[in-house]
């Protein structure tokens, strides 16, 4: 796209779902995305329009909530990294609102890497790392740490491509470590000099 997109067009952007880019707007609106590159319509009914990995970029490049809390006014989703203020939403909402989430994701790994693979992380997972690992986490059943209750935490680190997932002792840690695994993450578990707590580094598996 040469021209920067309509005030429109930046709403339509803006209001793509945060994991899966589903896009939901005028006919009109829809098509001009699709002119320019920014959107694509999925080959499987019902026929969706998502965003492409340019649409994706130019959404990005606008300011977005910080990751570590949930909107639940707003209606969007955001995984729950740990430590987070605002009580969560029932259970069984919840449940179904992770649910969501994770089988988006895995639909956007098979619309967006080269191959259609679904057993590795995309690009939007590695341009949201701790959003990304803390989905995988919630979506397989572990507890997230919030008010009294001991869970895990995600936490981004000074090192490219991987973030720190903490755990209240080493069966939950070890759990953690093999969900991520099993979600395309490369896992090692380490020691902080000082503390001497037991974490986690995950990195985005690329092959």
């Amino acid at each position: 796209m040469t021209r920067p997109p309509t005030a429109a067009q930046r709403r339509v952007l803006e209001a793509a779902d945060p994991v899966t880019g589903r896009l939901r707007g005028t006919p009109a609106q829809l098509a001009s995305l699709v002119r320019h590159g920014l959107a694509f319509r999925h080959p499987r009914p019902p026929h969706d329009l998502f965003l492409t990995p340019a649409g994706h970029r130019l959404r990005e490049a606008a300011p977005e909530p910080p990751p570590v809390r949930s909107a639940p006014d707003t209606g969007v989703f955001a995984a729950r990294v740990g430590g987070e203020e605002e009580p969560p939403a029932s259970a069984p909402a919840r449940r179904r609102e992770v649910h969501s989430a994770w089988q988006g994701l895995l639909e956007l790994r098979r619309m967006t890497n080269p191959d259609g693979a679904a057993d590795r992380p995309c690009g939007w997972e590695r341009t949201h790392l701790v959003r990304a690992a803390a989905l995988a986490l919630e979506a397989a059943g572990h507890p997230p740490a919030g008010g009294d209750t001991d869970g895990y935490r995600v936490r981004a680190t000074p090192q490219p491509e991987a973030v720190a997932v903490y755990a209240p002792d080493a069966p939950a840690l070890a759990a953690c470590a093999a969900t991520l695994e099993e979600a395309g993450w490369q896992a090692g578990e380490y020691t902080e000099p000082r503390t001497r707590a037991r974490y986690l580094l995950a990195s985005p598996r690329r092959t």
